[in-house]
């Protein structure tokens, strides 16, 4: 899953993208809320981070074109301490919810995960993600084949995520990149082929089947 946070405190900024990408999360920052607006517009992410208070124009401002323009993106808003007119305003602009300043990374990334869960197009809403004989726990990583651990990598983790809450749909090689690599990523396609080739030798030669021309699909009806 890929996020944008949108911060102008560099010290923040960086603390959130080191602990989001801990948590197999790819992250991208922006500084200003204009570099965060063009971000938002131009590449695909599963949630927005947006701070109110941003140079160039504020968050509440990002939001609120965005929702105008059509984009649906889960936004989790960081609102200053005892804003309330804020935290009132950010969601009648569009803004799914709201935390407050200063606030707990552990309680920022419930939110987070919240709302990755509710997103558009996300799927199940559970974080513990079945499929014949693969059990994936979303929130620990961890992930049991015929009931045996299996390990994964941190981009394993996040392809097998984005797979396996899209059963039985046709995912391009391109939307892969999109919302497991983040934006400083220079590589081609053929990352992904690497990766799933990876997992399929951990999880099963049909776990995984490559739709020629189109990507790749993960079936509810066996092989």
């Amino acid at each position: 899953m890929r996020i944008l946070v949108v911060e102008d405190d560099q010290r923040l900024a960086d603390a959130l993208k080191r602990g989001l990408e801990a948590e197999t999360f790819a992250v991208d920052v922006a500084t200003t809320g204009t570099d965060g607006l063009w971000m938002a517009s131009n590449f695909a992410y599963d949630t927005l981070i947006l701070d109110i208070m941003l140079p160039g124009i504020n968050g509440q401002k990002l939001c609120a074109t965005l929702r105008k323009n059509g984009n649906t993106t889960p936004i989790l808003m960081l609102t200053a301490k005892d804003g309330e007119l804020d935290e009132a305003d950010s969601l009648d602009l569009g803004a799914d919810d709201f935390l407050s300043k200063p606030f707990s990374y552990i309680v920022l990334l419930s939110r987070v995960r919240a709302l990755l869960r509710r997103g558009t197009g996300i799927g199940t809403l559970s974080s513990v993600l079945s499929l014949g004989d693969i059990v994936f726990d979303t929130t620990a990583h961890s992930c049991r084949v015929h009931d045996q651990d299996v390990p994964l990598t941190a981009k394993e983790a996040s392809i097998l995520d984005y797979l396996m809450r899209r059963v039985d749909q046709v995912v391009p090689k391109e939307e892969l990149l999109q919302h497991v690599w983040d934006f400083a990523f220079e590589g081609g396609p053929n990352v992904v082929e690497v990766h799933v080739s990876a997992l399929r030798r951990k999880l099963g030669a049909d776990a995984i089947e490559t739709i020629r021309g189109s990507g790749y699909r993960m079936s509810s009806v066996p092989r």
